[in-house]
């Protein structure tokens, strides 16, 4: 009797402990799922920071300087007809973004074209998150590829128009831009290279970099830019230049038409004339 006893006693413990294992076992393993799904979830998040590609230049600045080099200074040189060393960093191979811009078309308003690979976008700022994305391996990031360090120097927030008026001058600024912008002369236009270099050097001091201070009324570009044609504008020259001849052919049958009528007339009134007298 105790004998059986005992074994009932034991089962009951058995099964007990039984129960107890699996309870535990069931309540760990959630944790152990949920831990996995962190864990995967956190390589994950990881490995697409590590795929986002990053560039320290402003796209935007470094747009803005190139914009500024062509309309305010390329006419210059190219009227004196100087070819500028790749050393200088105004040359276009010196722009980490300049085969990426030249490889942008703008089809219409609503349309941009990516070059590379002819997808289509709606607007500019999504065709550079594009490139930044998809084509970011054609980028050149070399030492002084960035034309947005040049801006200070360039007068880019001119351009860009985000200055802020009645702000008072930072001299220690002014001072840092004005020799960024004589150190680019010197190095773009050597004075001993030439008379095209020397009035070239001269005529960027002039043009950028006098306006780097806070007395005076210097102000940048004050040789001029680039004279652009607008579309308007043209539209209404063409349509003069076929306009004119039509209208001197008109001018040139009226006239013509007038001393016709005239003739007519005088034989007319000659002949009345002759009639009358007997």
């Amino acid at each position: 009797m105790k004998t059986e006893t005992f074994s009932k006693g034991a089962r009951v413990v058995f099964l007990f402990l039984c129960l107890s294992l699996s309870f535990s076992s069931s309540s760990s393993t959630p944790l152990l799922n949920q831990d996995f799904t962190q864990s995967a979830a956190t390589r994950t998040l990881k490995q697409v920071k590590e795929d986002v590609h990053e560039i320290h230049c402003s796209r935007e600045r470094s747009r803005g300087a190139w914009t500024i080099i062509q309309e305010y200074l390329m006419p210059f040189v190219e009227k004196e007809q100087y070819r500028i060393s790749t050393r200088c960093r105004l040359h276009p191979d010196n722009d980490v973004y300049r085969d990426q811009e030249q490889h942008k078309f703008h089809k219409d308003t609503n349309e941009w074209k990516c070059g590379y690979c002819k997808k289509k976008f709606y607007e500019e700022k999504y065709l550079d998150r594009h490139f930044d994305n998809r084509h970011y391996n054609l980028l050149n990031e070399s030492h002084g590829r960035c034309l947005a360090d040049l801006c200070g120097a360039l007068h880019c927030d001119l351009v860009l128009d985000i200055v802020q008026r009645k702000t008072k001058c930072n001299s220690a600024a002014a001072a840092r831009n004005k020799h960024l912008c004589e150190s680019l002369a010197h190095s773009c236009f050597p004075v001993n290279e030439g008379p095209s270099a020397g009035r070239l050097h001269e005529l960027f001091l002039r043009q950028f970099c006098d306006a780097h201070t806070c007395t005076g009324n210097q102000k940048p570009f004050s040789r001029g830019h680039r004279k652009q044609i607008s579309i308007p504008y043209l539209a209404i020259s063409i349509l003069t230049l076929l306009l004119l001849p039509l209208v001197y052919l008109f001018v040139y049958l009226y006239q013509r038409g007038i001393k016709r009528g005239s003739q007519e007339l005088r034989r007319i009134s000659l002949s009345g004339r002759k009639k009358k007298s007997y």
